[in-house]
């Protein structure tokens, strides 16, 4: 069985005991968060699409830990006119293990 959410934004597809790295979410590690934005749920037989959600499912997830993902450089620079600039960025993420799909 498997489900795709919309989770800050994005479409994630999940399936229940699976670890996914997302944006940070709001929340202390440990905690329980309900998805109530599924998208589309399917098990063995049934496809269940939803307009634009399907109705009376929600995903039980918890925050494994928060962390942060590794460094992107970024590096600007125009020939020929002495500008250069160099610049970092770490995204903030959130671990989430998911419990079970409704």
């Amino acid at each position: 069985m498997y489900a795709i959410v919309e989770l800050g934004g994005e479409q994630v597809k999940v399936q229940e005991g699976q670890q996914i790295l997302v944006n940070r979410q709001q929340g202390n590690e440990g905690d329980e968060l309900t998805l109530d934005k599924v998208l589309l749920k399917a098990d063995e037989n049934n496809i269940d699409v939803g307009t634009p959600t399907v109705d009376n499912a929600h995903v039980k997830a918890k925050i494994v830990e928060h962390l942060q993902d590794k460094k992107k450089i970024i590096f600007k620079r125009k020939r020929r006119k002495h500008y250069q600039k160099k610049n970092g960025h770490r995204q903030a993420l959130t671990k989430l293990s998911i419990e079970k799909i409704n």
